[in-house]
């Protein structure tokens, strides 16, 4: 019997912004990379340097083909965009900090808090929506790409819900459990479509010397004082 070879998707979050900076809403907000995002993006093509990436994909907004597009330059690779990379769309929050949100929207806010995968904002998807339109193009490129190395650039929470679903983790949970940092890296391998394995997460060694600890932008219940 014929070994099935191993596609790996390097799954990757894009580079800093100022909105994310300032801990806003921004799933829909076509915001470009600040210079600490490009920096963290440039720190990202040199650690990839050596690994034979044979195509490269992204969500179509500007931090994410600029992201893209600094990894690609190296080698010389297109920018393919996909629309179901985009991020979750927050609906009238956009552009909005988290606090004022609470303050102004305080029962849609806890709604979304205790179940962001099936409650949306006003106007937003939920994380299950962003499964159904972002799983299938990660199958597209896993069968075009059998036995390759792909670049996937994408962003913060649809990447939580692609691994979280990829994984087979409970979704409901991901902004708590998993995090995903500027320019990370993580490493996906397949032996088809729908059997993955977790290589390596939301990895920054390319441009800090120790993760970030979790801070108070997360549930309620994280943020919440223990006693």
């Amino acid at each position: 019997m014929t070994e099935q070879k191993t596609t790996r998707i390097f799954m990757v979050r894009h580079g800093a912004t100022q909105l994310s900076a300032e801990d806003r809403f921004a799933g829909a907000v076509d915001v470009e990379l600040s210079e600490e995002g490009k920096f963290q993006a440039a720190q990202l093509a040199q650690r990839l340097a050596d690994d034979a990436i044979t195509a490269v994909y992204c969500s179509p907004m500007r931090r994410t083909i600029q992201t893209a597009t600094i990894l690609a330059k190296p080698r010389e690779l297109p920018v393919i965009h996909r629309e179901g990379l985009r991020e979750i769309h927050h609906g009238h929050w956009e552009g909005m900090r988290r606090p004022d949100v609470e303050t102004q929207f305080p029962d849609e806010f806890a709604a979304w808090e205790q179940d962001p995968f099936t409650f949306a904002p006003q106007g937003g998807e939920a994380g299950v929506n962003v499964i159904a339109r972002a799983l299938p193009v990660i199958r597209e490129i896993v069968l075009e790409h059998r036995g390759e190395n792909v670049l996937v650039v994408s962003h913060k929470a649809t990447l939580r819900l692609l691994i979280s679903s990829l994984l087979g983790f409970d979704a409901r949970g991901y902004r708590d459990r998993l995090d995903q940092s500027p320019a990370c890296l993580n490493v996906l391998d397949f032996k088809d479509p729908v059997r993955a394995r977790l290589m390596l997460f939301n990895d920054v060694s390319h441009y800090i010397d120790q993760p970030k600890r979790s801070d108070g932008r997360l549930s309620k219940w994280w943020d919440a004082e223990q006693s």
